[in-house]
């Protein structure tokens, strides 16, 4: 499985917290959910953090089966139309995002 992750690098102003959530909510997740070959749609919103570690307050992250899989997702026009949803989003952010890809490895489990 390939993952790919969106760090939300800033903060979000002040005040605009549950705005924020709300938008991803209503406007975001529905458009992610419709990316050809999306497995798996995770919105993680940060809690804490390590002192001195970078603040990430939100991480996108969607599993695909394969590279080409992520590809065509990345190519497709609802991707295009979600990139200009994010622009609300934007306006309640300071910072930058950054994706990252990742292999899933098999899940290991430990004896009971």
């Amino acid at each position: 499985m390939i993952v790919r992750q969106a760090f939300f690098d800033g903060s979000i102003h002040p005040g605009k917290e549950a705005e924020f959530k709300a938008y991803v909510r209503d406007h975001l997740i529905p458009m992610w959910l419709k990316f050809p070959g999306v497995k798996e749609v995770r919105v993680l919103y940060a809690i804490e953090r390590d002192d001195g570690a970078p603040a990430y307050p939100m991480v996108l992250s969607t599993m695909y089966d394969s590279r080409e899989a992520l590809a065509a997702a990345l190519d497709s026009p609802i991707r295009s139309a979600s990139r200009e949803t994010t622009q609300g989003l934007l306006s309640m952010f300071e910072g930058w995002i950054h994706h990252h890809v990742f292999d899933l490895a098999e899940p290991e489990t430990r004896d009971a």
